[in-house]
C-alpha cells in the first residue's frame, strides 16, 4: 500500500489536469515572504508533518501581513516545514473515490471541510461519470441551494465543478490501483473551483 499525502497527492492530481491551489513548501519565514510576493496576501499556512492538521491547529486561514509573523512562528513549533498556499474564499466541498468490492470505483460528492462528518450530505455514482451524472450528483445534496447562492451571494461555478467531478472519475479508470482518493476541501466560488487538500491511497 502506498499513501500520497497533501503535496504528493496534489502533484499527482495536477498532472491529471485538475485545478490545484498555488502552493509551496518553505523552511524559513524569508522563503515564505518571497513566495507570497507572487501569490499575494492573504494566504493559508499549514504544517506538513500531520495527518489531521486541524486537530493540532496546524492550519491558519486568511493570514495577512499583520498576523503573518505570529502565525508562522506558532506553526514552526509544530513543523519544520510550512506549506504556503493561496487563500481562496468560497464553499468547502468534498470529492472522494472509494474502491468498492461490488461496484469497483465509486465517486462521492458533498459538502466538505470540517463539517463533512456532521452533515453527511453526500451523493454517489459508479465511475466513470458523465457531465450529466455530475449535474445530478450536485443537485442531489441537501445543501445544493447554498451552492446556488443565498442572501445575495453569487452561485458557484457549476461548469468547473462538473468538469472536476468528471476528471476525478476518469482518474479512477486510469489508475485501477487507487483504493481511496480524498479531495477535502475543494473550494468553489463564482469564478473557479480549486483543490486545497488531498490524499490518495494506492493498493
Amino acid at each position: 500500500m502506498k499513501v500520497l499525502m497533501e503535496k504528493e497527492a496534489e502533484e499527482f492530481l495536477e498532472k491529471n489536469n485538475l485545478p490545484i491551489a498555488r502552493r509551496r513548501i518553505v523552511n524559513t519565514k524569508e522563503e515564505a515572504l518571497e513566495y507570497i510576493k507572487k501569490i499575494k496576501f492573504p494566504v493559508v499556512l499549514k504544517v506538513t508533518n500531520q495527518l489531521h492538521k486541524t486537530e493540532v491547529k496546524g492550519v491558519r486561514v486568511n493570514v495577512n501581513s499583520y498576523n503573518f509573523n505570529n502565525e508562522f512562528d506558532e506553526l514552526k513549533k509544530i513543523s519544520k516545514k510550512i506549506l504556503v498556499q493561496e487563500y481562496i474564499p468560497g464553499k468547502q466541498l468534498i470529492i472522494g473515490i472509494i474502491k468498492d468490492p461490488t461496484f469497483n470505483h465509486v465517486i462521492m460528492f458533498g459538502f466538505g471541510g470540517i463539517f463533512v462528518e456532521i452533515f453527511k450530505d453526500i451523493s454517489f455514482r459508479i465511475c466513470p461519470i458523465t457531465k450529466k451524472d455530475a449535474k445530478e450528483m450536485i443537485k442531489e445534496i441537501k445543501t445544493y441551494k447554498i451552492l446556488q447562492g443565498v442572501r445575495g451571494e453569487k452561485p458557484i461555478n457549476f461548469d468547473q465543478l462538473e468538469n472536476t467531478l468528471v476528471k476525478v472519475s476518469e482518474i479512477a479508470m486510469k489508475n485501477k490501483n487507487i483504493k481511496e482518493l480524498d479531495i477535502n476541501p475543494l473550494i468553489a466560488n463564482e469564478k473557479e473551483v480549486k483543490i486545497v487538500d488531498a490524499r490518495i491511497i494506492f493498493e
